[in-house]
């Protein structure tokens, strides 16, 4: 399944985290990650950064994403 939010602020995906089913992915822009605390939590928690401006990159991530989940069966 795709779960697409429209969050309004960069802590509303710390949020959705908690309310996702467990063998859901999150996806976040790379932005996030260089936020201090904000950007550890979530790589912490296992967020996926994919980089907006860069569209090869983030279709080349989210396609490794996508194999190893369906190769090692993890979420």
């Amino acid at each position: 399944y795709v779960i697409v939010c429209n969050h309004q602020a960069s802590l509303d995906l710390m949020g959705m985290v908690e309310v996702i089913p467990d063998r859901c992915v999150p996806v976040a822009k790379k932005e996030l990650l260089y936020m201090g605390m904000v950007g550890w939590a979530c790589w912490l928690s296992g967020i996926i950064f994919i980089d907006r401006y860069k569209r090869e990159d983030a279709i080349n991530v989210i396609s490794q994403t996508a194999r190893t989940m369906r190769h090692e069966n993890v979420r």
